[in-house]
């Protein structure tokens, strides 16, 4: 038989045919090439494996290179069997198949196949015939797996030995001690020559915040065309850089923009490590540098005449800080000194204070006992949005409470740059004294401490007061604390003994006020600071729980006597705190809140919530020192002057209105549509002409106008006058007045413009305005004096303080007009305006059922 192409069109057939002769093709390749190729593996693996285990670098230069070329020689031999490989013929494809398969006959051969001798068209038909029996036999075709029968050539499995270790290998080779692929081919003395190692970095300051910069690997000659990194750091960075392995005698210098270039020194660490080269010859070399970075250059380490490394520095300056005022130094409400400031600075300051001095110098001969007080400031919070600060500190005991004095304030950042601020002069605040025999004690311990020479004269003036002590104390303990303190200060030589005379007739001059009260006071506050400096400057758990326990004990004992107090005068302020009765239940549990708090670490959360009870302690103190004295009254007076401007500002804006309406015509007559009697005279009409419905001619309307212009400027300059006076004791105007104040001027120049209706809208706006910050200042004025009136035990009531007509009680202060809401003549106007658009509505024909009802019983109520 001769061959020819398949002439069946069965392309399924012929496509499974093709895909068994390409598998088996493939499995008799590798079945003919891995056992050739499988010893050349096994030499490249051991060679690998050798290097990477790192002994070449082991051995004497002869026997590397003998057992290089025994690899060499190895591998040749494995590259000799690949010459016998050869691929497999198509025949030997099939009739691997037909094996494979245990087919008989030859049913692959005979798809190719074709008869031989002369075709007729029965010996083709009997041909085709055949074919197709022969293809039913391979509907199951499959490739045969190959048969490498390597496992007979090497029945130890020592080809596995080589895998095992090729694996290890690779992974030793990534320890110090692993070798690499070019330790075979390279000389001992090649490997010897190895470069220095070095480490660079540079540590900003630790007030930055910055992390520690870690320099990228150096530039050198060898590759000058590389543009140099420069790095942008702090000025004050330390630069550190270490060199292992050199030759020991490498320089490292700054050189600055302008050229100019300083050394710097070696520091200790290689001294240790020179002495440990010198015992151990292996040992590797290590010189550390260390310099300070303070301006533009560039840092180049150089090992006699060769560069090693070259490194650019960009410093950022430190800028030094700025402080200023925030606001008016002021007296708080518990007569603490008040400071509100602003501290700028690129990574924040590191300390602050202010700084004091007499308005009026003393006397050249004069000798002061004390200086300035201290008082360091409390710091902005680093990397904080916001930068302003506050600090409260009690400063009536010093001797300058009182006094005139210039303020400045002064701070530095942790370069040591300082900021002044602008000085300001202002009445230190002092300790207010009710009593006038403590006001006169404290009179003397001023003059005594302010000058030592003043001694006679106090003595003097100690002898007047207890001249007649019948008259003058109504407590004899008193008189014989006055008594003692004189005969102390009558031997009183030295400048301490004078001191501690000053400080006792404190005591004396606080017991004649409060009692015992003061000396509990005075330890709460020495407990509360003393806590706050434990965590500011992060004490230890220990210390923070004795700080708590000193002042839970100070706290029992403050509000034991507060109580006592409060039962001998019933008018006595309570404690309360946003409108609600303050426990001491709430108090504990804001303490606790505080010790957990410092101990976990967050010392912010901890200062602000002691911030906090703090305040709370001052507001409360401050009620009670302002009970039944003049600044209660003060501040009543001010508050009946806010509601004085805020009538005439309700009257002025009706008659606006009224003189808009009379302009624009639309005025009604008395009596027509309001069903207002005409005999009865509206708001306004006791002030002519400004109220009066009868026509006015032009010059009268202009006149009328100009007396409402001036009429509201007025009302404008006695706002600012009542806003300052507020400051001065003590409140804070909040930004109702601001507003009232700005409105209040735009309706000025509305009615200077003959605009009534811009001029009625900026009055409504003032009038809401003025409420709205004599609400604020109502909670203000309730929370110095410690009454809010919010939900108390003992029987009292929310509306405790106000008559039957539910009307503030005159010791509370005026009505504003925010409880009872009374309909003024604009009000009025707009509920005619509804009514009349409700009759419109009502009166169209096509309005549904449903909302002409609903209309209708809206006109029913009223």
């Amino acid at each position: 038989m001769t061959e020819r192409p398949i002439s069946s069109g069965d392309r399924s057939l012929a496509g499974r045919l093709a895909l068994s002769r390409l598998a088996t093709r493939v499995s008799m390749t590798v079945e003919r090439g891995w056992p050739l190729l499988l010893p050349l593996l096994i030499v490249a693996s051991l060679f690998l494996s050798l290097s990477w285990l790192g002994l070449f670098p082991r051995l004497p230069d002869i026997a590397r290179i003998i057992l290089v070329t025994a690899f060499g020689i190895a591998t040749l031999a494995a590259l000799y069997p690949l010459r016998f490989f050869k691929l497999p013929s198509a025949a030997e494809i099939d009739r691997r198949i037909e094996a494979a398969n245990q087919l008989q006959h030859s049913p692959v051969l005979v798809q190719t196949d074709r008869p031989s001798g002369k075709e007729s068209i029965f010996s083709q038909a009997l041909w085709r015939e055949h074919q197709k029996r022969m293809a039913d036999k391979l509907g199951s075709l499959g490739a045969d797996l190959p048969r490498t029968r390597v496992p007979e050539r090497d029945p130890w499995a020592l080809r596995a030995v080589a895998a095992l270790l090729l694996v290890t290998a690779f992974a030793f080779s990534f320890g110090p001690s692993g070798g690499r692929l070019s330790d075979g081919f390279s000389a001992h003395a090649a490997r010897d020559i190895v470069p220095p190692r070095i480490d660079a970095w540079v540590t900003p300051p630790a007030y930055t915040g910055k992390p520690p910069i870690f320099l990228t690997a150096p530039v050198i000659d060898g590759n000058a065309k590389q543009a140099v990194a420069t790095f942008t750091v702090p000025q004050g960075s330390d630069v550190s850089l270490r060199v292992t392995g050199g030759s020991g005698e490498e320089t490292l210098s700054f050189a600055d923009k302008g050229g100019n270039a300083r050394a710097i020194d070696p520091s200790g660490p290689q001294v240790a490590a020179v002495k440990a080269a010198a015992v151990n010859p292996a040992t590797p070399k290590l010189r550390q540098f260390t310099g300070k970075l303070t301006a533009d250059g560039t840092l180049t380490l150089k090992s006699g005449e060769a560069d090693l490394g070259r490194w650019a520095f960009a410093v950022i300056p430190d800028k030094p800080p700025t402080i200023r005022f925030v606001g008016e130094p002021k007296r708080a409400v518990n007569g603490a000194f008040e400071l509100n400031y602003q501290i700028d600075d690129d990574y924040g300051a590191a300390t602050a204070k202010a700084v004091f001095a007499l308005a009026d110098p003393a006397a050249p001969d004069a000798h002061p006992l004390y200086g300035p007080p201290d008082l360091p400031l409390a710091l902005p919070r680093r990397g904080g949005k916001a930068n302003a600060a506050k600090t409260t500190k009690d400063l009536t005991e010093h001797v300058w409470a009182g006094a005139s004095i210039k303020l400045s304030l002064v701070a530095t950042d942790d370069a040591g740059h300082t900021a002044t601020s602008e000085t300001k002069t202002i009445v230190m605040p002092e300790r207010p004294f009710a009593n006038p025999l403590a006001r006169a004690v404290v009179e003397q311990r001023r003059l005594l401490a302010l000058d030592a020479n003043a001694k006679p004269r106090v003595l003097d003036l100690m002898d007047a007061i207890t001249l007649r002590p019948e008259d003058t104390f109504d407590n004899m303990s008193h008189y014989l604390a006055i008594m003692s303190a004189r005969s102390r200060l009558k031997m009183s030589d030295s400048d301490d003994q004078l001191r501690n005379e000053i400080a006792y007739l404190w005591e004396i001059a606080l017991g004649i006020e409060e009692g015992n009260l003061s000396s509990a006071e005075k330890r709460l506050r020495q407990a509360q600071q003393a806590l706050q400096d434990a965590i500011k400057r992060g004490a230890s758990d220990d210390e923070i729980e004795k700080a708590m326990k000193e002042l839970r004990e100070a706290m029992n004992e403050f509000l034991q006597e507060f109580a006592e107090r409060a039962k001998q005068n019933p008018n006595a302020p309570q404690m309360q705190q946003n409108g609600r009765e303050l426990r001491q239940s709430d108090i504990d549990r804001m303490m606790d809140q505080i010790e957990n708090l410092a101990k976990s670490g967050d010392r912010d959360k901890a200062q602000e919530l002691l911030s906090q009870l703090e305040n709370m302690m001052n507001n409360l103190q401050a009620g009670r020192q302002q009970q039944g004295g003049e600044q209660d009254s003060e501040m009543r007076q001010q508050m009946d002057k806010l509601g004085e401007i805020m009538r005439r500002q309700q009257e002025m804006m009706n008659d606006t209105y009224r003189m808009d309406q009379m302009q624009r015509g639309d005025n009604q007559q008395p009596g027509e549509g309001n069903g207002d009697d005409p005999d009865q005279p509206g708001v306004g009409k006791d002030r002519d002409p400004l109220a009066r419905p009868k026509s006015m001619t032009p010059q009268e309307f202009a006149d009328a106008m100009k007396q409402l212009q001036e009429g509201q400027g007025q009302l404008q300059s006695e706002l600012d006058k009542l806003k300052k006076g507020l400051e001065g004791m003590g409140m804070q105007p909040n930004e109702g007045f601001g507003d009232a104040g700005k409105s209040m001027g735009n309706a000025e120049k509305s009615l200077g413009e003959g605009e009534g209706d811009q001029a009625v809208g900026h009055q409504g706006r003032a009038l809401e305005a003025l409420r709205k910050g004599a609400k604020e200042m109502m909670k203000q004025l309730q929370a110095m004096q410690g009454d809010q009136g919010g939900s108390q035990e003992g029987g009292r009531q929310q509306d405790a303080g106000r008559d039957p007509l539910g009307r503030p009680r005159a010791s509370r202060g005026p009505d504003f007009g925010d409880s009872v809401k009374v309909p003024d003549e604009i009000d009025v106007q707009r509920a005619r305006q509804i009514l009349e658009a409700i009759r419109k509505r009502l009166g169209n024909a096509l309005s549904p059922d449903i909302e002409r009802s609903y209309l209708e019983r809206l006109l029913e109520l009223k």
